[in-house]
């Protein structure tokens, strides 16, 4: 609405939409109404059971198609690759086109510079349509497989609470010594900024398969996640992180790896935990 599209809006729940009637959005009376004024169709709700109960609102198979044919469904709901795929499937089958996406931002941020969503899905629909996503948060296209957006997603979940569970776990170790977690944010926060500093050079490692020791060793840094169980039990802290830490790390050794630089770890997290010996 900011950069002049027309807008229609519906909620399940007709009062949240309220603000952005206040907007000058246009509140539909029904989903398959909303649908119906509009080529671009962005759909975000709780998860993928309640996407399909929109879809199944919009009519039967004959009227489905009907509605969603020459639309483009954007669907920013959170869920695996897997539903991505059988959502972009059936929007094809009733003559729409499927774009996944995913939203790497608070909801506070939607619609500032701070956020970013990323979209999988027909390249053509995404660059028909970016402009208009570019109001939601800064786009990323992915790829054709509408799967990608929730891979990515995971992806960087993963990254934020390793990060953050790593904090939390250093936070409770110094807090048992005295420290507060305050005094250790600042150097907290300027080790998370040195090791973003070498992702590229393992994104690059990782892709070329080889994993020169450009700085330590898996064997050095094995050495010192054996200082970090020693001190957590020493001070009666939670010990399950650093166990699976170095229980990874015990493995890669055991496999040859021990000269390798740590980016080699990929291959311990390559295989189901299963299937380790």
């Amino acid at each position: 609405m900011r950069d002049g599209y027309p807008t229609t809006v519906w909620n399940r729940t007709a009062a949240k939409a309220e603000q952005l009637v206040e907007q000058g959005a246009k509140l539909a009376d029904s989903a398959r109404d909303a649908v119906a004024d509009g080529r671009l169709v962005v759909v975000c709700v709780s998860d993928y059971p309640a996407v399909k109960e929109l879809l199944d609102s919009l009519g039967d198979a004959r009227d489905l198609g009907d509605v969603l044919d020459g639309r483009v469904l954007v669907n920013l709901t959170s869920g695996t690759s897997a539903q991505a795929r059988e959502t972009g499937e059936e929007v094809s089958r009733q003559g729409g086109t499927y774009l996944d996406g995913a939203i790497m931002a608070v909801p506070a941020g939607i619609g500032t510079a701070d956020a970013a969503i990323v979209y999988s899905g027909p390249r053509a629909a995404f660059d028909l349509h970016e402009p208009a996503l570019r109001g939601l948060a800064s786009p990323t296209y992915l790829g054709d497989d509408h799967g990608l957006a929730a891979l990515y997603e995971v992806a960087v979940l993963s990254l934020m609470w390793n990060v953050g569970n790593g904090f939390l776990h250093g936070a409770a170790l110094l807090g048992a010594a005295g420290v507060q977690a305050t005094a250790f944010a600042p150097l907290a926060e300027q080790a998370i900024g040195i090791m973003a500093g070498w992702l590229p050079g393992y994104a690059r490692q990782i892709d070329d398969g080889a994993y020169p020791a450009l700085d330590a060793t898996i064997d050095t840094h094995h050495a010192a996640m054996e200082h970090l169980l020693h001190e957590s039990e020493a001070l009666g802290v939670n010990t399950e992180l650093p166990r699976l830490i170095k229980a990874l790390t015990d493995r890669a050794v055991a496999g040859g790896r021990g000269g390798d630089g740590y980016a080699a770890m990929i291959e311990q997290f390559r295989k189901p935990a299963e299937a380790r010996p």
